[in-house]
């Protein structure tokens, strides 16, 4: 990247200026979200990491920053013939919600297999739903064929110099909190939120550094700008940032102010998901969890560094949420699903649940199996399922079984 100077950053499709026309349009009706130190996470990293609770807005979601910005630039008859949008949820919910504040009517295309908290939460704001497309790419261009044939507003997710004005807002409320911070991290999907961000924080501190996150299943800015082919497929915790193409102005700034784009396993999304809710207990979705992911995923790249973390979003489904979170469980040690082959006679199991108990393993689930097995007619299959403090405890556990007499084996 090529140095940074106030020449430069005036050439860019959006500025500083438009930032912060942004923020005295959103006063009052966004929240300032709040941006705190985790002492917690800052322990475990190495690093010193605030956080920006924008899973705390409304709508749960830091789009409804750029949809309002959009909104509110829309002549009288544009706001009375209604908008158009595309969104894989959070979007959707920004621009239902502030359309129904403003009395514009709203409709909106999702994605098939969108998360349901995403799409009910749309609706009660009060715009009309349409799920319909294989991708976000798909559900835009129907969203865009079907209100070209009504005579309505496109408003697009992240590639609308006003939708990245109103995301950019962010950075200024970090900054102006936390003036010293080195590096901001950022989650990337379509573009918006962190060339918005880039703009303000490379303006007024031209030195901080700006990382960006992808889900490593779809690192589709990362390509545009590494120049890389990596392929985008299959189905991501991080379903917000799930974007197969970039936008081109939202590309033009990054490849000017962006440092770096990194990316994250599924498995890292999962961990720094359920690191957020234990310790700071806050839920957030994949997408907002990005950032944190990042930093567990590289820690030494980080270590001692002031670090700024968006938590760009916190609509996740409970379901998979429970998911995430028992997933998490069991990679910990923590709950572990126990194979047994014994003799299919009185007191068999009371002695493998005895020395469960005795080691202090809390007995969450048992299932027997007579039928379904390759075992001999007199044995059976037996599956428990323990709860343990950690992966010490497990071990130790492991080791009371054998050394009662009684082979086991953990399943994964």
């Amino acid at each position: 990247m090529t140095a940074i100077t106030q020449a430069s950053l005036a050439k860019l499709p959006v500025t500083l200026a438009d930032v912060e026309a942004a923020a005295m349009a959103l006063a009052g009706f966004v929240k300032r979200t709040n941006f705190d130190h985790s002492r917690t996470l800052s322990d475990i990293t190495g690093a010193n990491i605030w956080l920006k609770f924008e899973n705390l807005q409304f709508t749960a979601t830091f789009k409804e920053r750029g949809a309002l910005n959009r909104l509110s630039a829309l002549t009288a008859d544009q706001r009375k013939q209604g908008v158009i949008a595309a969104s894989a949820g959070n979007h959707a919910q920004g621009v239902a919600y502030h359309a129904a504040r403003l009395s514009i009517p709203a409709t909106i295309f999702v994605p098939v297999g969108t998360p349901t908290v995403k799409i009910e939460n749309t609706r009660r704001h009060g715009a009309t739903v349409i799920e319909g497309g294989a991708t976000l790419e798909e559900a835009a261009a129907l969203a865009r064929e079907y209100g070209e044939s009504r005579g309505l507003t496109y408003i697009h997710p992240y590639d609308d110099p006003l939708i990245i004005a109103g995301q950019g807002t962010i950075a200024l409320e970090m900054l102006a909190s936390t003036p010293d911070l080195d590096v901001l991290i950022v989650p990337i999907g379509g573009g918006g939120l962190i060339s918005g961000m880039a703009v303000a924080a490379k303006a007024l501190k031209p030195g901080i550094e700006v990382i960006g996150v992808q889900a490593a299943l779809y690192p589709s800015m990362y390509n545009v700008i590494k120049s890389h082919t990596l392929p985008m497929r299959g189905d991501t915790l991080a379903e917000g940032i799930a974007v197969k193409a970039p936008g081109s102005i939202t590309s033009e700034i990054v490849r000017a102010l962006v440092d770096d784009i990194v990316l994250v396993t599924e498995r890292d999304l999962e961990h720094a998901l359920s690191l957020l809710l234990t310790i700071e207990k806050s839920v957030t979705e994949g997408a907002g969890a990005a950032g944190l992911a990042a930093v567990l995923e590289d820690p030494d790249r980080f270590k001692g560094r002031r670090l700024g973390l968006v938590l760009s979003g916190g609509n996740i489904d409970t379901r998979l949420l429970s998911g995430v979170l028992t997933r998490q469980l069991a990679r910990e040690g923590r709950l572990s699903r126990l194979h047994f082959d014994i003799v299919d006679r009185p007191g068999q199991l009371a002695a493998v649940v005895s020395v469960l108990s005795h080691a202090g393993a809390n007995v969450v689930e048992i299932s027997h199996q007579r039928i379904f097995t390759h075992l001999p007619a007199k044995a059976v299959v037996l599956e428990v399922v323990i709860e343990t403090r950690d992966r010490a405890h497990l071990t130790s556990t492991i080791e009371a079984l054998e050394a009662g007499g009684i082979h086991v084996e953990v399943l994964s």
